[in-house]
């Protein structure tokens, strides 16, 4: 496992990380197989463990991170969560008001049995809010020792790079990290507008969903298994499974085999090939998906090989 810094910050995430959407408190809630999941984890390397409050309704912050501090060292794992998504019907349930946010992070805080979190995501941009107020408020959960280093989750870049030079301006302390979604199939808008800015500004990059929503491991080459994350949420498996797309993943197994890499681990080495990116966060339900994904970890794609993928792919794909 090799370890990339967030952009400029210090704070060094390992390349392949666990993340806990759909999955922990969703698909599986037996206590013992997540610890045996983040074991594996664990012992592969991975010190990234990302989450967010409404994941399964605050129940994925409470299981996988009652299954990490179980087994592990605090000061070894980083931790994080997300705010902006509604965690009440009131009317202040929402979004990034400072309110929601200084609730939603003593909630998250005790739900994860623990006094900080390492990185503290604004989930998605609020245009109901003045970038003052986001800005000085996460600033302040820094100032306080609450977290570490803040960011952004699916913001836009020109919103992103508001709220650098707006901290920057004001002595606060700015956003670290950006989480977009990245992969193969779903690339344009972080090539062409988020690393460009995010790199430029010195923020690091941790990417979701890098295997296409499993569309890019080939377990969905004969169509759709029972109690896929494809048959649970079938909105996913109408965005992914498209003709083209299985086209392109059944012709990427050929390069995959050249290296003795799964399709899996080619999608998640593509992925780090980017500079830009500190970590591809990934996701398990199974102890042998996640040793699968951790051969990803310290493998560089020869130039003929991501020439070969560029083929495949064709130029910078529409999302």
């Amino acid at each position: 496992m090799r370890y990339r810094k967030l952009g400029q910050w210090g704070l060094k995430v390992s390349e392949v990380s666990l993340g806990a959407w759909v999955t922990y408190g969703d698909a599986v809630n037996d206590l013992e197989r997540i610890k045996n999941i983040t074991r594996i984890a664990y012992e592969g390397g991975i010190n990234f463990f990302d989450n967010a409050d409404v994941y399964a309704k605050g129940l994925a912050e409470e299981l996988m991170s009652k299954a990490l501090l179980d087994q592990f060292p605090r000061h070894e794992l980083v931790l994080s969560s997300k705010v902006f998504w509604p965690t009440s019907n009131d009317a202040n349930g929402h979004g990034l008001s400072r309110k929601h946010i200084l609730q939603s992070i003593d909630r998250s805080l005790k739900r994860m049995g623990t006094d900080y979190l390492d990185l503290y995501f604004c989930h998605r941009y609020d245009p109901e809010v003045p970038m003052e107020e986001v800005v000085t408020s996460m600033s302040s959960l820094v100032d306080r020792g609450m977290v570490l280093y803040w960011g952004t989750s699916e913001w836009p870049a020109v919103r992103i790079l508001e709220a650098v030079h707006f901290a920057r301006a004001s002595g606060l302390n700015p956003p670290a990290v950006e989480q977009p979604q990245y992969s193969m199939l779903y690339r344009e808008r972080v090539e062409k507008e988020i690393l460009p800015e995010t790199e430029r500004a010195g923020l690091g990059t941790v990417v979701w969903s890098p295997l296409a929503m499993g569309m890019l491991t080939g377990r969905y080459d004969r169509g759709i298994p029972k109690d896929s994350r494809f048959e649970r949420y079938p909105q996913f498996g109408s965005r992914m499974l498209t003709q083209e797309n299985a086209k392109k993943v059944k012709a990427l197994k050929r390069v995959a085999s050249e290296l003795g890499l799964s399709r899996t681990q080619l999608a998640l080495a593509w992925v780090l090939r980017q500079k830009g990116v500190s970590s591809a966060i990934t996701g398990a339900t199974q102890p042998e998906q996640l040793q699968e994904s951790l051969g990803a970890a310290g493998v560089d794609l020869p130039q003929e090989i991501l020439d070969k993928i560029e083929k495949i792919l064709g130029s910078v794909s529409k999302d």
